[in-house]
């Protein structure tokens, strides 16, 4: 499965009557308790702290639960900023990617999710990491 934000994942699940992730988690509001577990544990945790010192988390949660519900086949469109754009200049490490999707996986689980339906979201979060995460950028 790919992330694919839009009505592409709409019109596939309207095609092949399948209830989308989105549906099978519990919706706008599982999705809301996730985002919100999740950025509980990102925050906390000591290696990724430092990228949240500045940021309105307000503004920040209402992206990702925009994001996350599409990604996921909600019904709404996202229209936030690319992940390239959202994390360009940010010096993200693989390793801080993976911590990312850990937690993610960690809130997913919380809050009731099937470990087949979280390897199957990390799975499609695999091919962000190339948008995310940023090379070394000789001087």
């Amino acid at each position: 499965m790919a992330i694919v934000v839009g009505n592409e994942v709409t019109q596939m699940r309207e095609e092949t009557g399948m209830a989308s992730i989105f549906d099978r988690i519990g919706g706008s509001d599982a999705v809301a308790a996730v985002v919100d577990e999740f950025y509980t544990r990102v925050v906390a945790d000591p290696m990724l702290r430092g990228y949240f010192a500045d940021v309105d988390m307000a503004t920040l949660k209402a992206h990702q639960r925009s994001f996350v519900a599409a990604a996921l086949g909600g019904p709404q469109e996202y229209r936030g900023k690319s992940m390239d754009e959202a994390h360009a200049g940010l010096g993200i490490t693989a390793e801080e990617f993976g911590q990312v999707v850990s937690h993610l996986a960690g809130a997913l689980e919380s809050c009731g999710v099937d470990a087949e339906t979280i390897g199957s979201i990390a799975g499609a979060l695999a091919p962000l990491k190339e948008q995310v995460v940023q090379s070394a950028v000789a001087a």
